[in-house]
């Protein structure tokens, strides 16, 4: 008996080696560290590809660019040339931050109303599926943008590395495989779409098969020789026309030649001895994570329990009120005053600060029934870069969408957004569903829809500290704010701030929403006990982070395991 408990001691303890459950993300080896560049996308070509453009002798702007570029073949979901997003790019010897801003636009017929039937109706699918769905997209533009300010290599040495991946092919993981055989019947009616994410025979892609887009790799080889002019003016520009005048869609080449790129200036705030460095409207994410950090920052979280429901509590109460003024304020600063400053002052979180209730959840309908007409979602990704010499970069780029709106205008091998379905629908109207219908967002010609992509970065005495961001739809800004006090009140490593359970409330539909992995259904429970109403998931965001340690410089990227991300570093 002594043999036998002796040698099962023996095998649980060369189990524990084996699965060892308790150890932080750095021993698990999910983290990576390295001193002259660090790269976190959510795939592992283009992460390469990013290091080895620093290593070329670019910088964090180059490879930005190029990841940008190399997630458009690897990663048709959410990386795109035919989508639009935003980046964040910090400059350590001046201090200094730009937000680029290559959101995507309405096209000049488009009106307000173009989504409603003739009863008034929202229709759902038009602002989803198909040519009418489709924004002007605006990511060649940003990337050219940021590469002629601020990167160092050649416009076609960034876009080479993503050209060869075209044209030779990438393996597909099992993930992706799995992807593209689910897309048939959601996009049955789209022939160039089922052509190129097909196999010839009509049988599955499994995993291990090797993924060719030909025409893909034309259209980069187009945009590498002449620029953004190939995409908004020359043959890809003529391709994207023809196609929308086909198939009902909206979009001329005018549209395409008048769409530019802007620099904006980032919005910024100050949370425990922190900066926050985000993007201004059009994008709602800096706006809203900065006011929900300033009516935190009144509370010690430091000091209360990660996951206990008092500690949920507060904070599901903080997104709920902060996410009410996102669907009452924010819009295109373009076309029309956004009181930015007013929602982002300590004065304005103080005045939150006193209508929370501590103990007892707030019904939605009840603060917000000044804009609610009567009383009863995304597919985008985020990567972060920096380099040897400290330029940051936070990218976050979109199709909506997973395959945004199923539309690959023919000959051009690239999907096209379906960004339409982020202005708010239906003027006018704001439901418990989550259907908003406020000014700020209404589709008017060449204006940019509302977004919630947080691309951040965070210093500390001056120094680059944190660049983290996410994709999601409405989920993002909080997706972002639970990585950040993860990190800053909770002292979590990078990693386990990136791996830890995270929730979300949108002020409507009145619904908090958890990842139950770690949460226990004693604390959900306790949660319901006082007013919320709960809906678990699996998996919120996609958060490919990065921290640079204070005393030594180190950069530790931390990739998250929801979507198998990857960092590379050196």
């Amino acid at each position: 008996m002594k043999t036998r408990k002796f040698f099962l001691f023996i095998v649980l303890c060369f189990a524990i080696q084996l699965y060892p459950l308790s150890l932080s993300a750095n021993e698990r080896g999910d983290i990576v560290s390295g001193k002259n560049g660090m790269v976190v996308s959510v795939d592992k070509y283009a992460s390469q590809i990013g290091i080895d453009i620093l290593k070329k002798g670019g910088n964090a702007v180059d490879a930005a660019v190029a990841v940008g570029f190399a997630l458009a073949v690897t990663y048709p979901s959410a990386g795109n040339i035919g989508g639009g997003g935003f980046m964040i790019i910090r400059f350590p010897d001046t201090k200094e931050s730009v937000a680029i801003d290559f959101r995507e636009k309405a096209p000049g017929k488009a009106t307000p109303d173009m989504y409603l039937d003739e009863n008034g109706k929202y229709v759902r699918k038009r602002s989803y599926y198909g040519h009418l769905a489709v924004g002007v997209p605006g990511t060649v533009k940003g990337f050219e943008l940021a590469m002629k300010k601020y990167g160092k290599l050649s416009w076609k040495e960034v876009i080479e590395p993503a050209i060869n991946l075209a044209e030779n092919g990438f393996v597909l993981n099992k993930r992706m495989a799995k992807s593209f055989n689910s897309l048939k019947k959601r996009f049955k009616d789209y022939k160039e779409f089922l052509r190129i994410f097909s196999r010839p025979d009509g049988s599955d892609f499994k995993e291990g098969d090797i993924f060719v887009q030909k025409e893909l790799a034309e259209s980069l080889r187009l945009i590498a020789n002449n620029g953004s002019d190939a995409f908004y003016k020359g043959k890809i520009a003529d391709l994207i026309a023809k196609d929308m005048e086909k198939y009902g869609g909206l979009i001329t080449k005018e549209d395409l030649e008048k769409y530019e790129a802007v620099i904006r200036k980032p919005v910024t705030g100050n949370y425990r001895g922190y900066k926050i460095i985000s993007m201004p409207p059009p994008s709602s994410g800096g706006t809203i994570l900065i006011e929900m950090l300033n009516i935190l920052e009144g509370f010690e979280l430091s000091k209360m329990e990660r996951y206990a429901p008092e500690t949920l509590h507060l904070i599901s109460e903080t997104m709920k009120f902060a996410y009410l003024d996102r669907a009452k304020y924010l819009g295109d600063s373009d076309f029309g005053k956004i009181p930015v400053d007013m929602l982002i002052s300590k004065k304005y979180a103080e005045s939150i600060r006193k209508r929370l209730n501590l103990v007892k959840a707030i019904p939605s309908a009840e603060i917000g029934k000044d804009i609610l007409t009567i009383e009863r979602a995304n597919e985008t990704t985020h990567y972060s870069v920096i380099d040897k010499d400290g330029i940051a970069v936070a990218t976050t780029y979109t199709l909506n969408g997973g395959y945004g709106s199923g539309v690959v205008p023919e000959g051009t091998g690239f999907l096209l957004n379906n960004e339409m379905a982020d202005f708010n629908m239906k003027p006018g109207y704001t439901d418990n569903k989550g259907l908003i219908g406020t000014k700020p967002n209404i589709i008017k010609p060449y204006k940019r829809m509302l977004s919630s992509m947080t691309p951040t970065i965070i210093t500390k005495d001056g120094k680059t500290f944190m660049i983290t961001g996410s994709p999601g739809g409405r989920t993002i800004i909080n997706t972002v704010l639970n990585v950040i006090i993860n990190v800053i009140d909770f002292k979590m490593n990078i990693q386990d701030a990136v791996d830890a359970p995270r929730m979300h409330h949108q002020w409507m539909p009145d619904i908090l929403r958890i990842e139950k992995e770690g949460i226990s259904d004693k604390v959900l429970d306790s949660l319901k006990n006082i007013g919320h109403k709960i809906s678990t998931r699996w998996r919120q965001g996609d958060a490919n982070s990065i921290l640079i340690d204070p005393k030594t410089g180190i950069y530790y990227g931390a990739p998250d395991k929801r979507s198998g991300g990857t960092a590379a570093g050196y």
